[in-house]
């Protein structure tokens, strides 16, 4: 009985031993399970995700139900994230080959690139006709082509219509000699008379030469000359000797190519960044890498609507005849972008311009030296002057904005970030300008914008089921597979 008593108490105090031994490890576990390491959040604190699928999202271990793949913890960084934030290792950025350019003030240029041909200066055009009727005897320029220059004889007309105002001509200057001691009354009538038939025969095409000789000589004649008003080639021939012409009667057509106009095809999209008074530089096939240079006359107010395009006309000068009708060129018009997208150009600022000739600039007002018309500003066709450095409009690459409808949206280097974080933002954009784009509304200068990797965080924000250039609002709920 006493070893049986014995043998009981030894069991006893050998399972209570067993459980305080089981009770201390225990305890000492659960302590080590729930005392996170430095730099780690509790298990109750931890989200867990997919390295294929970053959008899954789970608070404990286990598998994607996606790919099966086993999951892992979120960082520190990408816990903290925004909602349109991502975060990346320097090697990641390095492999995303990701590039980035601070938003800045710049004044920048835009390009418009055009191209037209070369045509016939319409107010160095003139047409030959005749002036009395008659019969043309002949033609001292027979064929078109021919280069003329100004007072070469064109052709020799008869008219006997002639011979009555040599006539009154010679009858006129015959009774100034015979009134020479009359009253003052006569002779100055017979003076009249005289002058009067002088101006009949010039507006019947006889030049002040020929009407001196008719009276010096006293012989009349039949047939008159007619003059070239102006050099240049003859473009059109009406008429061939022997023909029989009125008055008004065409004969030749003769242009001046010492100036010729080039008419351009501008885009609507363009029409921004075009000014009269402009200068514009083009090239030629007939020869390559020659640079040619004129100024914007016209600006067609109408637009083709068949093209969508703008006429323009540029008046070049043409001295030695190179540029000939119906040439094709290439133009490009170079326009310095200010402020709100103002055409800036220093040396037209402040001065006054012809709104008829373009090549009439002066630094005060005034008029036109060739028609006469009165000097406009040039403020007043689109120009402006920046002298204040904050003028300048503030502007970013045109790669780094992902432009998708109306939507406009970079991504932005968050500032006092541990790692490389970037955040989506929609910007509003003005136009663009040649390798920029004016901003509006969105963007502070000095603040770092990708322009190159984008896509590639974009499409990374996506993966993640966060707000990207496609999804605006991000998706609501995280994608899982679906059967």
């Amino acid at each position: 009985m006493v070893t049986y008593n014995l043998k009981l108490r030894w069991a006893i105090l050998v399972l209570i031993a067993a459980f305080l031994a089981g009770f201390f490890v225990r305890g000492s576990g659960i302590s080590k399970q729930e005392t996170p390491a430095a730099g780690q959040t509790s298990s109750q604190q931890q989200t867990w995700t997919c390295a294929m699928h970053p959008q899954i999202r789970k608070p404990k271990p286990g598998k994607c139900p996606i790919c099966f793949m086993d999951l892992i913890p979120v960082t520190i960084e990408q816990a903290q994230a925004g909602a349109r934030q991502i975060v990346f290792s320097e090697d990641a950025l390095k492999l995303m080959e990701v590039k980035t350019a601070p938003v800045e003030r710049k004044f920048v240029e835009a390009e418009v690139r055009m191209v037209g041909k070369v045509e016939f200066d319409e107010a160095r055009v003139k047409q030959i006709s005749a002036w009395v009727p008659g019969r043309i005897d002949r033609l001292y320029v027979d064929f078109t082509g021919t280069l003329v220059r100004k007072g070469d004889h064109l052709v020799y007309l008869y008219s006997p219509q002639l011979l009555s105002a040599q006539a009154e001509l010679l009858q006129a200057a015959k009774a100034i000699k015979e009134t020479a001691a009359a009253t003052e009354l006569i002779r100055r009538s017979s003076v009249a008379t005289l002058e009067a038939s002088r101006e009949k025969l010039r507006l019947l095409g006889l030049l002040n030469e020929q009407i001196e000789e008719i009276e010096n000589t006293g012989k009349t004649t039949d047939h008159l000359t007619i003059y070239s008003p102006i050099g240049g080639i003859v473009i059109e021939k009406y008429a061939n000797a022997g023909d029989y012409v009125d008055t008004g009667t065409k004969i030749y057509t003769i242009a001046d190519l010492s100036e010729v106009w080039v008419k351009l095809d501008a885009y609507e999209s363009d029409m921004m960044w075009i000014r009269y008074g402009q200068q514009v530089e083009f090239t030629t096939e007939a020869y390559p890498g020659e640079p040619f240079r004129g100024t914007i006359s016209f600006i067609d107010p109408v637009l083709n609507p068949a093209t969508r395009t703008v006429k323009l006309r540029v008046n070049v000068a043409n001295p030695y005849a190179r540029l000939k009708p119906e040439m094709f060129v290439r133009a490009v018009v170079r326009s310095k972008v200010a402020g709100a997208g103002m055409v800036m150009d220093e040396d037209m600022a402040g001065k006054w311009i012809c709104p008829m000739h373009p090549s009439v600039v002066k630094t005060e007002k005034g008029t036109c030296d060739i028609c006469g018309m009165d000097l406009v500003t040039t403020e007043s066709l689109g120009y402006i002057v920046a002298k204040e450095p904050n003028e300048a409009p503030l502007v970013i690459p045109a790669s780094a904005p992902l432009i998708t409808g109306k939507r406009a949206v970079v991504y932005v280097r968050s500032e006092g970030m541990e790692k490389p974080t970037f955040e989506g933002r929609e910007i509003m954009l003005g136009p663009k300008a040649g390798d920029y784009y004016l901003v509006k509304e969105g963007l502070k200068e000095g603040e770092i914008v990708v322009t190159n990797g984008n896509f590639k965080i974009d499409s990374a924000l996506q993966i993640q089921a966060k707000p990207s250039m496609m999804s605006p609002q991000g998706e609501t709920q995280p994608m899982e597979h679906r059967h």
